[in-house]
């Protein structure tokens, strides 16, 4: 198996950068057309655990619009192939805190979609 083929890398950087913007402007669309409409998906954030894609719509259609903006830090994107990948990310709203995101992503015929993330926050003293 290839690891980081830089076309596939940069297809998977590119679904990323989509999804951060649309996450930190409340694109609710597109945060949902970047997840896999399925029950099979996953999403842990900080304060919920959300299985299926309902639950993840449910919960980001009733989400706060506020305070979304975030620095990231040490983004790393591996790709397995040509149609698997993780992306790993630190992120900051403010002080005392990091927080941790981590998306599988899968290739689709309709594109790449995250299919299982994780959120959560540490002191800052450990990020």
């Amino acid at each position: 198996m290839d690891i980081d083929i830089p076309e596939i890398v940069a297809e998977v950087e590119a679904a990323f950068a989509t999804y951060e913007q649309a996450l930190v402007t409340n694109d609710v669309p597109t945060l949902e057309r970047l997840f896999h409409d399925a029950a099979t998906t996953i999403r842990y954030g900080i304060g919920e655990n959300l299985y299926g894609m309902d639950e993840i719509r449910a919960f980001r259609r009733g989400r706060s619009p506020l305070n979304l903006t975030r620095t990231l830090e040490k983004t790393v994107i591996t790709t397995y192939g040509r149609d698997f990948a993780t992306a790993s990310t630190l992120f900051r709203r403010g002080p005392g805190a990091a927080g941790r995101q981590m998306q599988t992503w899968v290739r689709f015929c309709d594109g790449w979609k995250v299919v299982a993330a994780h959120v959560s926050v540490i002191p800052d003293s450990l990020g």
